[in-house]
């Protein structure tokens, strides 16, 4: 699937796909990440059974940008700036409506929102702060965040499609905060399960970073394909 390059409004988004979308696919990235996109969507698009437009939206401070608010430093130097608010504007203001004119889809066009680590609890957050979204693909989101499940149990995810993983070896970390990730996101799993959402949760092997680009793929085509 061939890639072209968009400007929407001041972030450079990678396209796949064409006109005649049944699925509008939205991921935040990285120049990381971006070095991988056209492995992940090749895999997203193998055996697809509905055609679909996705589009890579560029982070300049992940940190910053896919935070829902300010938190301290977990690791490295950066904390977390907690602009989340903003990027979901950004998305919801210019990227779709702009994809929406451009190829010509659907006004009722069913669009996933779905990233990895901390892009994947942004997607998490969006959708507890809009019913926009047809699903939610999470892979490996960061739900060790600090505070987050307090928060969506006060503010529940809206979305009824729902996919979460993480790598079996994530919670097994030093790392204090980080490693509660396991915990949350069993707890997590349960509860969207008891309010009778659509929702699987997949254990995938090894740690945070193997294989980021086939788990989002997955997580991708999990709510395309078998969330009926």
């Amino acid at each position: 699937m061939t890639a072209q390059t968009m400007q929407i409004g001041d972030r450079p988004c990678r396209i796949y796909g064409a006109d005649c979308a049944e699925y509008l696919l939205l991921q935040m990235t990285d120049e990381h990440e971006l070095q991988r996109m056209d492995n992940e969507v090749a895999a997203i698009a193998q055996g697809a059974a509905h055609p679909f437009l996705f589009a890579a939206v560029s982070v300049e401070s992940w940190n910053d940008e896919l935070s829902p608010w300010e938190a301290p430093v977990v690791w490295g130097k950066e904390s977390f700036g907690g602009d989340a608010a903003d990027t979901l504007h950004f998305l919801t203001e210019q990227v779709i409506s702009t994809l929406k004119k451009q190829f010509a889809l659907p006004e009722n066009i069913r669009i996933i929102l779905g990233g990895y680590s901390l892009a994947g609890l942004f997607a998490l957050w969006a959708s507890t702060q809009t019913n926009l979204f047809y699903g939610i693909a999470a892979a490996s989101p960061s739900v060790w965040f600090p505070d987050w499940m307090e928060f969506e149990q006060q503010r529940p995810i809206q979305t009824q499609h729902i996919y979460l993983s993480l790598g079996d070896k994530e919670e097994h970390t030093k790392n204090a905060v980080m490693a509660v990730v396991g915990d949350n996101i069993r707890t997590l799993h349960s509860q969207l399960i008891a309010r009778g959402a659509d929702c699987t949760f997949e254990w995938n092997s090894g740690g945070h970073f193997k294989d980021a680009d086939l788990r989002t793929a997955r997580a991708f085509r999990w709510v395309m394909e078998e969330s009926r």
